[in-house]
């Protein structure tokens, strides 16, 4: 795994939204599963339990990828990425609306699009050909 960033990324990204997923339901006790407007983590970060139940899916898919293998991780890293560099752009037209099952804010957003430019970074950029003993790994 150290010689794989998208390895590396995948596991530490995902360990990190597990987390987040587990520490959101501590702050949305009373909350609608998909009310528009959340309990702050963190005191910025807006969630509703169907954000937090993303977090944990996001966070096992990746980090499932992340220890499996360095095709699994560059796939999953790349998705999760494209999704997260989507929803931080329409994120943004969301936020007051009826469409805001997430609980979504600003800060959210930007958190996305940063998240976003790592994933798809290491994603598409890194692991790009890896040499091993029995031979190279697209």
């Amino acid at each position: 795994m150290r010689q794989s960033p998208n390895r590396l990324v995948a596991t530490i990204f995902g360990g990190v939204y597990v987390l987040v997923g587990l520490l959101g339901f501590a702050v949305t006790g009373g909350i609608g599963f998909i009310a528009t407007e959340g309990g702050l983590l963190l005191g910025i970060f807006e969630v509703n339990p169907l954000h937090n139940v993303a977090h944990l899916l996001i966070g096992a898919a990746l980090l499932i990828a992340g220890l499996a293998s360095v095709t699994a991780a560059k796939l999953v890293n790349s998705i999760i990425g494209a999704v997260y560099l989507l929803l931080g752009i329409v994120g943004f037209f969301l936020v007051g609306t009826s469409l805001n099952i997430l609980a979504l804010n600003t800060f959210d957003h930007f958190l996305h699009l940063a998240s976003a430019l790592v994933l798809l970074g290491v994603g598409l950029a890194a692991d790009r050909t890896m040499s091993t003993a029995r031979g190279r790994i697209a």
